[in-house]
């Protein structure tokens, strides 16, 4: 990543703002610029928030402090937001942030399913840009993430299993869809009562890195002939999952395989969530280059594009690009 300052810029405008918007929607800000600058558009980002801006709230208000002592009563509380992003900001003051990350990651791992996998999703990219560099705004946005991730903590229960299949694609494809007619993505995940196993059996970290590998590209690719169940919502099949794979250098290797049983989970249950009736098959318009897919991403400019295009370039074939276009043709560009 080339560092020309613009991202540090942009997370320190959109601080200033609360996670979410609209109630509980998620103010995707800090992870879109991330995306931009991870890929060599630093230069658009202010111009990206500008156009964004009026989807930014106020930061919440304050309730009562976390403390070492109490955050487990906070725990997947959305009214202390500003105060768990206070505690992570005063333990990050202390602490070196893998070493939090890795205190971190394990309490919150099974609560990812929160803020629709957006909790997740934004603290992946803020371990990405910390990976790239460590400034004070990187850091500010690995505080602001975490906060947003233990205060939307949401685990899945009661979830039954089913017979599994040997590869990611053919479990995703084993996947049950609910029942119609549940709106709201809180009341579907409550209506996810059965998946598939997948992966189940590994222990060995780089076997975990490898099959959690494999469910990235399997879920993007996947987006180009399921993606029309819900076009938006569908994205976090393949998002949620690659913030976990881009996390786990930076973790250390004995939560590589838990990480990859909680991916699994959070594209099977989403999968589940919006799973279309049937597959269409999907011919892009023309073979173009990463760079030329990227650069329509950043012209349409809906946020789940980029962050669907930010996840096919780290797959980096031609599915996967195939996928990144699709959501361009079925999304509303930003304007």
């Amino acid at each position: 990543m080339t560092t020309t300052g613009h991202l540090e810029e942009a997370l320190d405008r959109l601080h200033a703002a609360g996670p979410e918007f609209d109630g509980w929607l998620t103010n995707h800000a800090p992870m879109v610029v991330e995306a931009l600058a991870a890929h060599g558009q630093e230069g658009a980002v202010h111009r990206w928030v500008d156009l964004y801006r009026d989807r930014l709230e106020d930061f919440p208000d304050r309730a009562e402090p976390v403390t070492e002592a109490n955050w487990a009563e906070a725990l997947g509380d959305p009214r202390r937001i500003a105060d768990w992003i206070d505690f992570y900001s005063r333990t990050l003051a202390e602490h070196p942030w893998r070493d939090v990350l890795a205190t971190w990651w394990p309490r919150l791992l099974s609560g990812m399913y929160g803020g629709a996998t957006h909790t997740i999703i934004r603290v992946g990219h803020a371990v990405r840009a910390l990976e790239a560099e460590e400034n004070a705004p990187r850091l500010t946005e690995f505080a602001h993430a975490l906060g947003y991730w233990a205060a939307r903590h949401q685990p899945v229960t009661g979830v039954a299993t089913l017979p599994g299949a040997p590869t990611a694609a053919r479990a995703l494809d084993a996947v049950p869809a609910i029942a119609p007619g549940t709106v709201g993505f809180r009341n579907r995940l409550a209506a996810v009562r059965q998946l598939p196993l997948w992966a189940d059996d590994v222990s060995d970290p780089d076997t975990a890195r490898a099959r959690l590998t494999e469910l990235v590209h399997a879920a993007t690719h996947r987006y180009a002939t399921h993606g029309h169940g819900e076009p938006t919502m569908l994205v976090h099949a393949a998002t949620a999952p690659n913030a976990v794979l881009r996390s786990l250098d930076s973790l250390p290797r004995e939560l590589w395989a838990p990480s990859l049983h909680a991916a699994w989970t959070a594209s099977a249950a989403v999968t589940a969530m919006y799973a279309p009736v049937e597959p269409v098959v999907h011919t892009p318009p023309a073979r173009l280059t990463a760079e030329e897919v990227l650069e329509r991403a950043l012209a349409h400019g809906d946020e789940h594009v980029i962050k669907l295009t930010d996840t096919a370039l780290d797959v980096g074939d031609e599915q996967a690009l195939a996928a990144a276009l699709r959501s361009m043709e079925m999304s509303d560009p930003l304007v």
